[in-house]
């Protein structure tokens, strides 16, 4: 762990390690997602290189990850459509946390999804993308 990084309460140890274990040598904000319909937490994901979509488990509610939003169309995926994220195990329900690494302005430079499989504890990285403009403050909070 890098001196300056920051876990929100509500991330699985594991899944904030192997994160951290990932990302460069910045320093790392890692916050959970957390359903606001129900507060649940666990999710069923379409992820691509430079997004990700999550959908509740519990309620189905669907929230995008970061600025994901802005690019989720057919005009910025190239080939890269979106796809259901699964485990090798074969489920496709994850709890998630994302990291985002911090310039040394505090800028968000990069921000990377994390899913962690409730079946076997299988922990990957299934979307991680650049961020090239400011102000980023925002994008904390949209997880």
């Amino acid at each position: 762990m890098h001196a300056d990084d920051q876990v929100d309460e509500g991330v699985s140890a594991e899944l904030a390690a192997f994160l951290r274990e990932v990302d460069d040598r910045r320093p790392v904000k890692i916050a959970p997602c957390v359903c606001a319909g129900c507060g649940g937490r666990l999710f069923l994901f379409l992820v691509n290189a430079s997004g990700a979509e999550r959908r509740c488990s519990g309620c189905g509610s669907r929230a995008f990850i970061a600025d994901s939003e802005e690019y989720w169309n057919e005009e910025y995926w190239e080939g890269d459509e979106p796809g259901e994220a699964g485990c090798p195990c074969g489920s496709e329900e994850f709890e998630a946390a994302v990291a985002f690494s911090l310039g040394s302005d505090g800028l968000v430079r990069w921000v990377t999804v994390g899913l962690r499989c409730v079946e076997d504890g299988f922990c990957g990285i299934y979307a991680d993308w650049k961020i090239d403009y400011g102000p980023t403050d925002h994008l904390l909070t949209m997880v």
